[in-house]
């Protein structure tokens, strides 16, 4: 990477952590303070309050991606930005959960997820795109670890408000940050790896395996939801654990499952046993739904419970977005991704106002927990009739920016060469998409017939 290419990489990735931070750093604390908010009795408007950040997610994710290419990348983070900002303060001085529900709801509504992604692209070549979404894929993964141990003490000596009104103040730096760290872009066009695309949005929507995996993310996070709408009430009526010292259980649950995680995904990737690791997986959060609605008579149950539950979602949540770009169509990976999240955030949604309004009714967790099972299993029977993936990896290469040759003959001569199983060309984004065997495949000859056929040149440094 170029240094501009790292800079905008772990800026973006740092800007991408913080807006999650909103999300993840109320999940262990959100239920039993919100419930102390006038109508916080009522269990339904705690998980509509918990939940509607996910809902209006949902909504306008994808319209805000689409809208910065037209308007541009940064005005759009700029104004998501300031939603995000505004929401936190609304919830922060949210003085009954109504109010709460709009204030998270405007906090949703600076959906800036997709404008991120497009604007990453914008500013890092195609050989080092798929690092810079790893980093902000890293950095989501650490944020969520640090927020399930860090909030329930940061409650203790703030409260909720003052969790909020933290959130807008770290967002308000974090304008600034985008305007003086995150470079602008040279040249700001459309990536169809990053970013979504109506004239691809029905195939992929008819794509039976990529249905198999927007259920899948929908049933995890739907689960995710549901549970930390109650478990901070667990922990606290059930396993007699003060607020304060919920983190003694996150802790070592969570780097049980990151550690677990690992060996399981090397397995999957390298063995090429990525589906059976895959259905695994899922069975092993059957298990913990299960055993969270059947079983859970003590804290130490609910640590063992919990401690499968992270095992398995760490696994999911590390090779669902691996499967999605093995199957997906080249030119329709951002398409793809982007039903992906928008899936997982309308989920947040559910989850948690489904999971209010049950324990509302029933007055346990039994029949959250169930109805979560459920889920799994309808996955479970889903994710048995995914056809296993090919051991692939998507590489990129830009072509020459005055090249006006034949796209189709330049995609067909690059998928007859030995490991090249697709290819296209695509001639508005100067690139070639080729998917291609993780092992053997021929690099050289590839770049050899892109420098002879579309004048490769090298990219200047974005």
């Amino acid at each position: 990477m170029t240094p501009i290419e790292l800079r905008a990489s772990l800026g973006l990735a740092g800007l991408y952590a913080l807006r999650m931070l909103g999300m993840f750093l109320i999940l262990p604390v959100f239920a039993v303070y919100a419930g102390k908010l006038p109508g916080g009795d009522n269990h339904t408007m705690v998980g509509l309050a918990f939940g509607a950040y996910g809902l209006t997610q949902a909504l306008l994710q994808l319209p805000f991606g689409m809208w910065s290419d037209r308007v541009g990348r940064k005005k759009v983070i700029y104004i998501g930005l300031a939603l995000f900002a505004v929401g936190s303060v609304m919830c922060a001085m949210a003085d009954h959960v109504a109010w709460l529900i709009v204030g998270r709801a405007v906090q949703g509504a600076g959906a800036i997820s997709a404008a991120i992604t497009a604007l990453l692209a914008d500013l890092t070549r195609e050989e080092n795109r798929t690092k810079a979404m790893a980093m902000i894929g890293g950095s989501i993964a650490s944020t969520f670890a640090i927020s399930l141990v860090a909030a329930p003490t940061l409650a203790a000596w703030i409260g909720l408000p003052g969790i909020f009104l933290l959130t807008a103040g770290l967002t308000i730096a974090a304008m600034i940050g985008v305007k003086q760290i995150i470079p602008n872009p040279t040249i700001s066009r459309f990536h169809s790896d990053a970013e979504i695309s109506a004239t691809r949005l029905p195939a992929v929507l008819r794509n039976p395996q990529l249905l198999r995996m927007n259920y899948g993310v929908f049933a995890l996070h739907a689960a995710q939801m549901a549970m930390f709408t109650v478990m901070p009430l667990l922990l606290t009526q059930l396993g007699g654990l003060e607020l304060t010292h919920h983190w003694w259980v996150y802790l070592p649950v969570v780097l049980v499952g990151f550690v677990l995680m690992v060996p399981a995904v090397i397995y999957g990737e390298k063995k090429q046993h990525l589906k059976e690791v895959f259905i695994f997986a899922i069975s092993l959060m059957l298990l913990a739904q299960l055993g969270m609605a059947l079983y859970m008579p003590n804290l130490t149950m609910i640590v063992v419970w919990l401690s499968v539950y992270f095992i398995a979602f760490n696994i999911l949540e590390a090779t669902q977005p691996s499967l999605i770009s093995k199957i997906a169509p080249s030119d329709a990976k951002g398409t793809a991704m982007g039903v992906y999240n928008t899936c997982q955030s309308l989920s947040m949604f559910l989850g948690s106002a489904i999971a209010g309004w049950l324990y509302q009714q029933h007055g346990s967790v039994t029949a959250i927990f169930l109805l979560c099972a459920a889920l799994m299993v309808i996955w479970l029977f889903f994710a048995a009739g995914m056809q296993p993936p090919l051991p692939v990896k998507t590489q990129m290469f830009h072509i020459g920016d005055n090249w006006e040759g034949s796209a189709q003959a330049l995609s067909v001569k690059l998928a007859a060469i030995d490991g090249v199983k697709e290819a296209v060309v695509l001639i508005d984004e100067r690139v070639a998409l080729l998917k291609v065997l993780q092992t053997g495949w021929d690099e050289a000859a590839a770049r050899q017939l892109i420098e002879e056929t579309a004048g490769l040149t090298t990219p200047s440094a974005p």
